[in-house]
């Protein structure tokens, strides 16, 4: 039986909302052992002067229990 769990993370990128994913999902590769997987909760965009400048996610992560 495998017991899994769920955290909430924000990742951001200058580049794209598939960007921050990757990055969101890497970052939280270095802390977290056994990710099974990750869902797109939110998405913002951070502007200035009219232009997006950053691209943010929320992810709910899921990781199994050693």
């Amino acid at each position: 039986m495998s017991v899994a769990r769920v955290t909430e993370i924000i990742a951001s990128s200058s580049k794209s909302f598939e960007d921050a994913v990757k990055q969101g999902i890497k970052r939280a590769n270095e802390t977290l052992d056994n990710i099974e997987g990750a869902w797109v909760k939110d998405q913002k965009v951070v502007c200035d002067d009219g232009k997006i400048v950053e691209f943010r996610v929320v992810l709910k992560v899921t990781f199994i229990l050693k």
